[in-house]
């Protein structure tokens, strides 16, 4: 065991001395972290409100009020049942859904005008506000008087996800593909400069420096986790939902699993220039096809059996599950399975294939 100890501290120490290495798996991740968090942390700029609305009874007042409303660029104003609009609100297709009650001008009273809102949407506080000022407006043009109408705010929905939470798990996702693929070259680099030969002729038993190479990747996905949350948490307020324990086990399995892709990918190269070849054909459809930075809804019908098929679509699922509380897209059987199955065949064909010389 002391030896194995001696040959982790070896290679952690060489691979230190090595600074893209510090750059492409501890500094890109944390740049990537703040480069995209500071975009996509302060919203959308074009705001567009879906707002529904049902007319009780249609009389004067109602006819003013959608006037008012038509005249506003940022709304889309759809009328329908209050059965249909609020399930339209259920599927995100609309903002809110606004009541119009029958008025009986001449009463003291203010009249409570409910309006059902998405409260996972930040900018729907927005559109509440709006529409209190326009109940104002059209008060103040009909009999000059204000606050008979009160809007009654009713949140339908929990606090819902910003661009940057979403983006969270993503770029640790990343990140971790990235460890397992591309550190899975530095055998390739040993054999090919003939060091794994000569540590063959010593009692070292040569399993001992690919696991040795394992333990730095995991600790290197222990230091990336840390290093992105932190930031995720105390620059952009990201919430974290999930315990250390259970965000650790789910990054310890996920860099297993891009460990092991990447130990099978490499012995099919004989050189480092085309281990990192082989790495960057498979690295870059799965970055941008897994749906880790944008939803898998955003995709055409046509890529889904694609998407289904890469095991970074599995891995984002369960960190975004673990880390900012979503409900899991393929079910966490589903996710753990797959990832799994990638881990046992390519683990399979690694040692099958692989050459120490």
């Amino acid at each position: 065991m002391k030896i194995f100890l001696n040959l982790v501290v070896a290679t952690l120490k060489d691979m230190v001395r090595d600074k893209m290495t510090i750059f492409w798996f501890i500094l890109f991740p944390v740049l990537f972290m703040f480069l995209f968090g500071m975009i996509f942390s302060g919203g959308s700029g074009n705001v567009n409100f879906d707002l529904g609305v049902v007319v009780e009874q249609p009389d004067f007042f109602s006819q003013a009020f959608l006037a008012n409303l038509g005249q506003v660029e940022m709304l889309t104003v759809h009328h329908g049942t209050l059965e249909g609009e609020l399930e339209a609100l259920g599927q995100q297709k609309r903002n809110a859904v606004l009541v119009l009650p029958q008025v009986q001008f001449g009463s003291d009273e203010e009249i409570a005008v409910p309006v059902y809102y998405d409260a996972s949407n930040q900018a729907n506080k927005v559109l509440i506000f709006m529409l209190s000022e326009i109940f104002n407006h059209v008060e103040r043009g009909m009999q000059n008087r204000a606050r008979i109408f009160t809007v009654d705010a009713k949140p339908v929905q929990a606090e819902s996800l910003r661009d940057v939470d979403y983006l969270l798990p993503g770029i640790l996702s990343m990140a971790l593909m990235q460890l397992g693929l591309f550190g899975s070259v530095r055998l390739v680099y040993l054999r090919q400069k003939r060091i794994l030969k000569s540590l063959g002729a010593t009692p070292l038993p040569r399993t001992h420096i690919v696991f040795s190479e394992i333990v730095i990747r995991l600790l290197m996905a222990a230091v990336q986790t840390t290093l992105i949350i932190l930031i995720g948490h105390f620059v952009f307020d990201v919430k974290i939902v999930g315990s250390w324990w259970q965000v650790l086990g789910a990054v310890f399995f996920g860099a297993a699993v891009f460990v092991s892709i990447g130990y099978m990918l490499v012995t099919f190269a004989k050189t480092e220039e085309s281990g990192h070849g082989i790495i960057q054909v498979v690295q870059f459809p799965m970055m941008f096809l897994s749906g880790i930075f944008f939803p898998l809804e955003f995709l055409p019908a046509f890529l889904k059996p694609v998407v289904r098929a890469i095991p970074l679509t599995y891995l984002g699922d369960i960190l975004r599950s673990v880390l900012i509380g979503t409900p899991y897209a393929f079910g966490l059987t589903t996710d753990l399975l797959i990832l799994g199955g990638w881990l046992t065949v390519s683990l399979i064909l690694a040692i099958r294939f692989w050459r120490w010389e």
